[in-house]
């Protein structure tokens, strides 16, 4: 299958794109500079520069391609997280260009398109277990565009194409700036999982992510969970990352500390998320079943 692919130099791109052509697709990934384009080649792609924001120009790069993947995203650092502003790019990723891809999908007679999504906007189901059917509102302004971008997959699949959402859990990986900023954090004896200790953290590693996006081109439409094995409470996932780093646990967190903002309230939920639908219509599993065995410390070997 000939697969057009955005995001294929981020965290989970680079493990999409090979396991897509390990998988046999012919695949072309969004490159924006030329470092970019040689990382492409390396993971067996074919590399194309695109401003996702030009309609016209998405249009003409998707034509020939049976499917469109759009993992690109814009995530700010967590110590700027906080701030409004500083998804401005991301959310027009997930709303602007996501509805450009799907036009263009559609102009050029693409049987699938495939959405990265987040688990976050579930609502909070305390010890309860999150399938897809569960409430889910992307009401809150951190969300919307997610929103939009769910809205235009299901406009794919109203046209006759397959539409697949990928809702994914929290990444983690060795390299990743946001799990180093998370490791910092316990080293000072910090749960990095801010919240209610006894809510629920789901996670996904980067290289699970990357495989289950593989296996989306063989799911039927609709939305799916893609997390670990094993959701663990904020409390017991703080303690799992102080001693991968051999850190004593972390002190607890005074409660005002967890209400710092609106983002931060709105990630806190408590989110037990099970990807059992997908795995029935696909067969994937994490080969990353839970943090207690991959939490990555920064080492030379997780690198």
């Amino acid at each position: 299958m000939r697969v057009f692919l955005t995001g294929a130099t981020g965290v989970v791109g680079t493990r999409a794109l090979p396991a897509l052509v390990a998988a046999g697709h012919e695949v072309t990934a969004v490159a924006r500079t030329d470092e970019r384009a040689a990382l492409v080649r390396r993971l067996g792609g074919q590399p194309v520069t695109v401003d996702l924001f030009g309609a016209s120009a998405v249009a003409a790069a998707v034509v020939g391609h049976e499917a469109v993947v759009h993992l690109a995203t814009n995530i700010p650092p967590m110590a700027r997280s906080a701030r409004r502003g500083a998804w401005a790019t991301n959310d027009r990723l997930r709303s602007e260009a996501s509805a450009h891809l799907v036009d263009a999908a559609l102009t050029a007679g693409a049987g699938r398109y495939v959405q990265e999504a987040i688990c976050f906007p579930y609502l909070d189901a305390g010890r309860r277990w999150i399938d897809e059917d569960s409430p889910i509102s992307h009401d809150d302004d951190l969300f919307r565009a997610a929103g939009a971008a769910e809205a235009q997959v299901r406009r794919f699949a109203e046209a006759g194409g397959a539409g697949v959402v990928l809702r994914f859990a929290q990444f983690y990986a060795a390299g990743s700036s946001h799990t180093e900023t998370m490791n910092a954090t316990a080293r000072r004896r910090l749960n990095p999982f801010i919240g209610d200790p006894e809510g629920y953290v789901s996670m996904i590693h980067a290289d699970d992510a990357g495989s289950a996006v593989a296996a989306a081109l063989e799911a039927p439409s609709g939305p799916y969970n893609i997390a670990d094995d094993e959701p663990l409470t904020r409390a017991e996932a703080g303690r799992v990352v102080a001693a991968a780093l051999d850190k004593k646990p972390p002190r607890s967190v005074p409660k005002r500390l967890t209400d710092l903002s609106p983002s931060t309230r709105a990630v806190s939920r408590s989110l037990r998320v099970s990807h059992h639908r997908f795995t029935e219509e696909t067969g994937w599993t994490p080969a990353h079943p839970s943090i207690r065995t991959s939490w990555p410390t920064g080492t030379e070997e997780d690198r």
